[in-house]
């Protein structure tokens, strides 16, 4: 194995564009940075170092510094650009110097919060002790009381997880790849009991942190806004029914906030890694989200999405749009009748719009023009619903006739989807149903 010796004395600005760059690959942040300066004439600048933004349960969108304490690790995964067989820039910072970055920062009004995580120095209890003492100087020697994301290192002492998880908002554990098979081929120092031991530590803690807040309402938070973790997709051959199941059961059995996709970025010549001729699986990281989102919000499960003879999601349509085409036995639904769940089921309604309807319809019917008001998205949902016992259109509850209407109408494709379309893209008025030249008119804006 390569040994790397690690510059003693570099700047702190330098480290701080290694360490960032590092990060870049965790996606527990939702978005990276930019830079972008003024002409000297105006005020402000956007600094791109390890900025990121992420989302409060508010909605609102807070800006992160998301760095790794150090990019220098024991382990050898084969997918990952810190590996210890890796000849890259390696840096660390001191407990101080995140410190001071995190204040400097935060006073010029580039942040409001931390995102920290580490590759693995010396040993997990080393590092783990590490990331303490840079959260304990934040929060006391400091006065820091930002929003602060962390992670857990598997393997380290649970005494040192727990005092962490005292002062951070959010933990995570990175689940790296979905199945224990997996991670045999590609991180064989790291297995799926130790992974998933912290993680069961901070889920049983924070319910008892649940109960002793009942009791004394004074008593220190541990860990308030819940745990996360991070699943890498396409380094290993599992289908998007795999994933999602083992989403459903860390939701299930862990009590999770959120788990994030990574689609594979290849950063390393391996022979066990995939080519990706194409590039990164984006859009099937898009799809696993999307359906992600209909497991938490929507009250589906992976099952009902996918199946063993039926594995991987439609690239044409979204999970919810492909399972209604496949379920059209369901519908249409009635809006002034249908239940929230069954709303929720209908391609163009999401939750919002769901909420507006039970509520607006307590004081009379709804039709169509009212739907749109509500954000309903009426170019899909008009095929599955009906208002006042009637459709907006003469249509016909068939899954070739609503799919080619659904495409026919822009239905908005990747671009590697395009041009390999075996649907005919027909409309409306090839089907013997002519509608008049004001409703086509309609249709078609």
């Amino acid at each position: 194995m390569q040994q790397h010796k690690i510059p003693e004395q570099l700047p702190v600005m330098e480290k701080l564009k290694i360490l960032s760059d590092a990060a870049k690959y965790d996606v527990a942040c939702t978005s990276s940075g930019t830079s972008r300066g003024n002409n000297g004439k105006g005020i402000g600048n956007c600094f791109d170092a390890g900025i990121c933004h992420s989302f409060a349960a508010d909605g609102r969108c807070i800006s992160l510094l998301k760095i790794l304490f150090t990019n220098e690790c024991i382990f050898n995964c084969r997918y990952c650009l810190n590996r210890s067989s890796n000849d890259v820039p390696r840096a660390t910072f001191t407990p101080d110097e995140i410190c001071e970055l995190v204040i400097g920062f935060y006073r010029r009004n580039y942040i409001e919060g931390l995102f920290l995580s580490s590759g693995i120095l010396k040993s997990p209890d080393y590092t783990m002790e590490l990331l303490y003492q840079t959260l304990l100087k934040l929060r006391t020697q400091y006065q820091f009381g930002g929003y602060i994301h962390v992670k857990a290192i598997p393997g380290a002492d649970p005494l040192l997880i727990e005092k962490t998880g005292f002062l951070a908002d959010r933990m995570s554990v990175n689940l790296e790849l979905p199945t224990a098979e997996g991670l045999k081929k590609l991180a064989p120092a790291k297995t799926r009991e130790k992974i998933l031991k912290p993680m069961r530590q901070v889920q049983n803690r924070m319910e008892e942190n649940r109960q002793e807040l009942v009791l004394y309402r004074n008593a220190p938070r541990f860990v308030p806004a819940g745990q996360s973790t991070q699943m890498i997709i396409g380094a290993t051959p599992e289908n998007d029914f795999q994933i999602m199941s083992v989403a459903e059961s860390l939701y299930q059995k862990f009590d999770l906030k959120r788990v994030f996709y990574s689609a594979f970025v290849r950063v390393n010549e391996d022979s066990a890694l995939p080519a990706l001729p194409g590039g990164p699986p984006l859009l099937r990281e898009h799809r696993l989200y999307q359906a992600d989102w209909l497991l938490r919000f929507y009250g589906f499960e992976a099952g009902e999405l996918l199946s063993e003879d039926r594995p991987n999601f439609n690239m044409v349509f979204d999970p919810k749009c492909d399972w209604a085409l496949r379920h059209l036995e369901h519908f249409p639904v009635e809006i002034n009748r249908a239940s929230y769940q069954t709303l929720l089921r209908v391609p163009g309604i999401g939750v919002k719009s769901a909420q507006r309807i039970v509520k607006a319809r307590r004081h009379g019917s709804l039709d169509f023009p009212d739907l749109k008001k509500m954000g309903v998205v009426l170019k899909r949902a008009l095929y599955f619903i009906t208002c006042r016992g009637r459709t907006m259109y003469p249509i016909r509850i068939d899954e070739d006739y609503i799919t080619r209407n659904l495409l026919y109408v822009k239905e908005k494709l990747p671009p590697e989807l395009r041009g390999d379309v075996s649907y005919r893209q027909l409309s409306l008025f090839d089907d013997g149903m002519p509608l008049s030249a004001e409703e086509q008119q309609l249709l078609i804006t």
